[in-house]
Formats: C-alpha cells, structure tokens, sequence
C-alpha cells in the first residue's frame, strides 16, 4: 500500500479510536505505524520486539491489545494457521487474497488467481450458494525447504501430510532388523499420518500403519518421490 494510502489508515483509526472512547491513542498510532511498516504476517511478541527496537518499550500486553483492536474495527486480519501462533496481516479494503504456508518453516505467501475465484463463484452458484466470505489454505513445502529435502533426512522430520521414500536403514544390527521384521525396506513409500515432534511417528506403507518410536524413526533415512 501506498504512503498515501497508509496516511488514510492512519487518520480513520485516529478518527474511530477517538469517537470510541479508547485509551492510549497515540500509544496505539505507534503501533499501527509499525504494524504497517511490514507487509509480512506478523505476531505480537515480533512486532513488540520491532517496537522496542524503535524506542517504544510498550508491553506486549498493550500491543496484544491494540493488535485485537486492529482486527475489531477492520484494520488488520488475525490468522491462525495449522500448527503456528496467531499473526496478523493488514485488511486492505477491496482487496482479497490466498495463503500458502510451509508446514516446515513456518513461510507465509499470498496469492490471488481471478480464474479460482471465477471456478469458486461458480461452483456456490450450481449449488445455490451465496458466499459470504472465503479463504484458501494451502499446506505444504516452500520452494527453499522442497530444495532441501533432496537431501536424505530422518523420517523423524517428515510433516504429517508427507510422501516419502526410505533410502536407507540406519542404527545398529538389531534395529536394522527391527525395522526389517516389521516389514519396511528400502524403497518403501511412506505417508506420514502423525507427527507430534517430540512423540512417536505413525507412517502408512501399502495400506498398513506403522507406530514407530521417535529414535527408531530417526534411524529410517527418506526422500521425496522426485529426490
């Protein structure tokens, strides 16, 4: 968004805050001014941290506070995307986007396509439907950490949703064998069910499930099916 348009933001939460009654006013002007600083999805404890950074030691109560206020009277977005904290976004009036999130980093990308929003309307009007609103959540790995993952790494990092191949068995003997008794080889392809991260890993392979504890899993070396 423009200066200008950010000048307009600016006044109209000066204008709504003031007619309101709410405290700390010009307090809060800081935050929305650093709040609208970055274009990126931005939590309360980050933008507190880019506040002090600044020169204005405000506690994270306050900006917590003033963040759901953003989202009250039509300023910002709140998210809570699977498996991350809430963050924010700015509501540009008139304007609607996606969001692509990487299960493994946590990146955050927007896009908008005019022939999925047309195939959307299209599909609410066949069925009668009148949106309302919408969002659009896609899961899965961003173009950085897919480059990564050519690497071999530990089942034991796969995320819940993934497809992967076993390129190697690790570990000694005796969990070669436990793994080769169970009935996974090489070359076995694995759909990750579950993965808390500091639990077991439950993987599917040719229609059986598999519970594996996190140390066996990270002796299971996978790839994805083009690595």
């Amino acid at each position: 968004m423009s200066n200008t348009g950010h000048s307009q933001e600016l006044g109209e939460f000066s204008r709504l805050f003031r007619e309101e009654g709410i405290d700390r006013v010009e307090d809060r002007l800081v935050v929305l001014t650093a709040f609208l600083s970055t274009e990126e999805h931005v939590g309360a404890a980050a933008l507190t941290r880019m506040l002090n950074d600044a020169g204005h030691p405000f506690e994270p109560e306050f900006v917590r506070e003033t963040l759901r206020l953003l989202c009250r009277y039509g300023f910002a977005h709140r998210h809570h995307f699977e498996g991350g904290k809430s963050v924010y976004e700015h509501r540009h009036l008139g304007h609607h986007h996606d969001h692509l999130i990487c299960a493994r980093c946590g990146s955050i990308k927007e896009f908008y396509d005019e022939s999925l929003e047309r195939l959307q309307a299209r599909i609410a009007e066949a069925h009668g439907f009148r949106v309302l609103q919408h969002r659009m959540e896609l899961y899965g790995l961003c173009e950085a950490c897919l480059a990564l993952r050519v690497v071999l790494s530990p089942l034991a990092l796969a995320k819940p949703g993934e497809t992967v191949i076993i390129q190697e068995l690790q570990g000694g003997v005796e969990a070669r064998k436990r793994l080769l008794s169970m009935g996974l080889r090489i070359g076995d392809r694995l759909e990750v069910l579950v993965n808390t991260g500091d639990g077991r890993v439950v993987a599917a392979a040719d229609g059986k499930r598999y519970a594996l504890g996190r140390g066996l899993a990270e002796k299971i070396l996978v790839a994805p099916p083009n690595g």
